[in-house]
């Protein structure tokens, strides 16, 4: 009797995951094999709660860069890939580029003089997103499109910024760690919500953003 084939794991398989509250990894770039992660406890990030550091606010109001919103969804999961170690093998990469195709996996770009600097990525689900990688080629890159990912957050109606792992990093931002029962919780809320990443349109002027940053923290 001739066994079955592990079934490959579709872009739908891909969602139903995220919304039983785990996510997908593999050891390397170089490791076929995929596994489903379950944290016990989550990163996530209050939406009110964003610590923006005065050195930062003037690095917005200096200028000089471009934030876009789906611009080049593959260069940005391209970019967060292209590290010594990291979780993204082809199988990963193609699983959310069609995921970015089917309007479910977004990407916050950032630009200076036209060349792609940084940027992060991740899946919306009702009024949830799973952050998923940034990277940052030039200083505060990551954080500028972190900003305003953010303020589109809090425009669409989210609720919910799961980051998977709290990192010292991130913890900077404002992210704290929940336990694993608190974050089905805020999942099952979020997940009922209309959540919109598209609808506030093009990234707001820089002091838009930060007046609603200084407003909701």
């Amino acid at each position: 009797m001739s066994s079955r084939p592990e079934p490959r794991l579709t872009p739908e398989l891909l969602l139903h995951g995220y919304a039983q509250g785990v996510f997908p990894m593999a050891e390397s770039r170089d490791d076929p094999e995929i596994f489903w992660v379950d944290p016990r406890q989550r990163g996530v990030l209050p939406l009110n709660g964003l610590r923006l550091s005065r050195s930062l606010a003037r690095r917005m109001r200096r200028g000089g860069f471009e934030i876009i919103v789906n611009g080049d969804f593959e260069a940005v999961v391209a970019g967060c890939a292209d590290r010594s170690e990291t979780w993204i093998n082809a199988e990963i990469f193609d699983l959310y580029t069609s995921l970015h195709r089917m309007g479910f996996a977004h990407s916050v770009e950032v630009r200076h003089e036209g060349q792609l600097t940084g940027g992060i990525y991740g899946v919306t689900l009702g009024g949830a997103f799973f952050g998923e990688s940034m990277f940052s080629r030039r200083t505060d890159a990551s954080k500028l499109a972190m900003v305003w990912l953010v303020d589109r957050l809090r425009l669409g109606g989210f609720t919910l910024f799961d980051a998977q792992f709290l990192t010292p990093h991130l913890a900077s931002l404002g992210f704290v760690e929940i336990p694993r029962a608190r974050y089905r919780a805020a999942l099952a809320t979020a997940l009922e919500r209309p959540g919109d990443f598209v609808a506030p349109g093009a990234p707001a002027p820089v002091q838009e953003v930060l007046q609603r940053n200084a407003q909701t923290s």
